[in-house]
């Protein structure tokens, strides 16, 4: 439990804020708001713990090879963007720019009028799907095209999608196929908004790569004097050992995580004050898994758990993609889903490694 002490008290905090809340403000404040703010808040944190899960094991696998200093970079700077940046700021700084207001316009509009700020921010919910759809399309296919990679769970599918990785920029490619699939099926009048959204989103996968690359230096060498293939993140093991690089892609991934849940929240309540803490809490939770995953070597004894993860990110990105259109996905099958893969993966890697002992005996 030494790993989930913190996000203990700050759930504990985050609870008592929610129903301080719900007990003086609005025009309905009193004893009965204030359990209905407890109650949200904490369904808004399962809600992000069950969509962030694979977030957590795909974090882990980058993180794993990082030094202490790094490790406590994205402890602390790292949970005050995610908790303050990507789900408090970034939706009002949306508004700002969509409705030409200000910052502060906006932050007064979102605690006075939130109904109102609901809706400038849900208008723009194609956008914001076709640009975090696109970056994690990239992740989940960058993770399978790897001629390099050896370790497959559906062997006859993972096969031919490293066959694949000898086709110069194939994850690109599938990734525009999506984009432009998804463009093609939203209103006219948003559909270059929509195109560009999710060109930016793979722009900026491709950006953090390079500059990770710029950053890291050489490529790592082996015993054999081959370079280190890409690992699961998509990004050459020396690359994101550590560093501002690293950092960065994981700031990022956990950026285009968020844009679910934080649509998700909105359709759940309005209110953006508990939107943050029950956002906050499910992101202080994904912290510490990712810290106890790396610690407890957990990714090294379930060897099908980051297939699991990227499974569930591929499955993300494309109801995120389909979620820009207009299909309605409910929030809790995006959550399953991900909980599904996970629980998969990991009973198939017990299977695995008994199968394993008995070959050894």
């Amino acid at each position: 439990m030494q790993h989930f002490r913190f996000s203990i008290f700050f759930t504990v905090v985050c609870l008592m804020l929610a129903a301080y809340w719900g007990y003086t403000h609005g025009p309905e404040a009193g004893l009965t708001t204030m359990l209905t703010a407890l109650t949200i808040t904490a369904i808004l944190a399962v809600m992000e713990v069950s969509l962030s899960f694979d977030n957590a094991v795909v974090n882990a696998s980058v993180l794993r090879g990082w030094d202490h200093f790094w490790k406590m970079i994205f402890l602390t700077v790292g949970i005050l963007i995610a908790v303050f940046g990507m789900r408090l700021v970034f939706p009002v700084v949306i508004v700002a720019v969509t409705a030409d207001m200000g910052m502060i316009e906006v932050a007064k509009l979102a605690l006075n009028d939130p109904k109102t700020y609901s809706e400038r921010l849900m208008a723009h919910h194609a956008e914001i799907a076709a640009f975090g759809g696109a970056f994690l399309l990239l992740v989940f296919l960058n993770f399978f095209l790897d001629e390099g990679k050896d370790t497959h769970w559906f062997r006859w599918l993972e096969r031919h999608l490293a066959n694949l990785a000898n086709v110069p920029a194939m994850s690109v490619f599938l990734a525009l196929i999506a984009l432009l699939v998804m463009a093609a099926n939203v209103a006219e009048e948003v559909r270059l908004a929509v195109t560009m959204a999710g060109i930016w989103g793979i722009v900026i996968y491709i950006g953090v790569q390079v500059l990770s690359h710029l950053l890291g230096g050489e490529p790592e060498i082996d015993e054999h004097g081959n370079a280190v293939t890409q690992d699961a993140s998509g990004a050459a093991k020396g690359v994101v050992k550590a560093g501002f690089g690293g950092f960065l892609y994981l700031e990022v991934l956990d950026a285009s995580f968020s844009f679910d849940g934080v649509i998700g929240a909105f359709a759940i309540t309005s209110d953006v004050v508990i939107i943050m803490l029950g956002l906050a809490i499910g992101a202080i939770f994904v912290r510490s898994m990712t810290i106890y995953l790396v610690e407890k070597g957990t990714l090294d004894a379930y060897i099908y758990l980051e297939h699991g993860a990227h499974y569930a990110i591929g499955a993300l990105a494309f109801i995120m993609l389909a979620s820009g259109t207009g299909l309605h996905v409910p929030e809790v099958v995006t959550g399953l889903i991900g909980v599904a893969f996970i629980v998969w993966a990991i009973i198939a890697s017990i299977q695995y490694r008994k199968q394993q002992e008995r070959l050894e005996h």
